[in-house]
């Protein structure tokens, strides 16, 4: 029987009588109806408009030919509803890993890695690293992938979708891999994957915008932006183009904004002065 974690790592770790397991998919059964509700849901969202056209076409003219292709139309749809079930099905029965667990055999320390049909054990001396990656896109957790290098090549595991995984503490998951892992000398990393990748210039950011995240006067924004290499562009909204050509404002990629955040915090809780001096230097500009 497995016991649940109930500090911050609650519904992610359990404790079982083998060892300590790390849940990446809490249900088969929500997961396997999360499958087939995609495999559904999308071929209808691309076929319906389609078939409602030719569905009202068929009615108004009442033209067999039409009916003919309202039915073909939905025979392809079923076709492909059944194609994809079975893809996405068979995708996830062999690759998504359910839970991993390190079981400590006397001096050793084994790694049981449980699919969907099939669980797999390995040596821990054979994992040379875990690796566990964090994509962000403005500051927020997008993803999170725990990575095992092992000797005969990389597994992925990934939290199920709406998983309690998805959204627990970074530092909390690496403390707690690296307590299973102390035995087995293998290294615990944490990796950061940010997407940069924003239209110009209608996702950038105003000064304002920056202005509120890093909690400095507007006016310092600008000095900031060239300190830390942040990227500007110069654009006329469409809407003031039609009024007044010269109208024009400066926005900011903010692929860095809340890296740079980050620093500035560091920079004032090293320096309690730092908030001051941006201030004052912001007011002498």
């Amino acid at each position: 029987m497995a016991i649940r974690n109930t500090g911050p790592l609650a519904g992610v770790v359990s404790a079982t009588a083998a060892g300590g397991r790390l849940v990446f998919v809490p249900s088969r059964v929500r997961q396997f109806g999360v499958v087939l509700g995609a495999s559904v849901v999308v071929p209808l969202c691309i076929a319906a408009p389609l078939l409602l056209l030719t569905l009202v076409v068929a009615a108004l003219t009442e033209s067999g030919l039409v009916w003919a292709i309202v039915w073909v139309g939905l025979g392809f749809t079923a076709l492909a509803v059944i194609g994809l079930s079975l893809a996405l099905t068979g995708t996830m029965s062999t690759t998504m890993v359910r839970w991993i667990e390190f079981r400590r055999q006397e001096n050793a320390t084994q790694l049981v890695i449980a699919h969907f049909l099939r669980s797999s054990t390995v040596a821990a001396a054979d994992l040379q690293r875990v690796v566990v990656v964090e994509r962000l896109r403005l500051g927020q957790r997008k993803s999170i992938t725990v990575v095992l290098h092992m000797r005969g090549g990389t597994v992925d595991c990934e939290p199920a979708f709406l998983a309690p995984l998805s959204q627990v503490d970074t530092e909390a998951l690496l403390n707690w891999l690296t307590s299973q892992l102390g035995p087995a000398q293998a290294a615990v990393e944490h990796r950061t994957e940010v997407d940069r990748n924003f239209l110009c210039p209608d996702q950038w950011w105003t000064p304002s915008d920056l202005a509120a995240l890093w909690h400095v006067p507007v006016s310092a924004v600008e000095e900031l932006a060239v300190h830390h290499g942040i990227r500007s562009y110069q654009y006329t909204p469409r809407g003031a183009a039609t009024y007044s050509a010269d109208k024009t404002m400066t926005v900011y990629d903010p692929s860095r904004a809340h890296e740079v955040a980050q620093e500035l915090r560091e920079e004032h809780t090293i320096d309690p002065e730092a908030e001051g001096t941006n201030e004052e230097r912001a007011g002498t500009a």
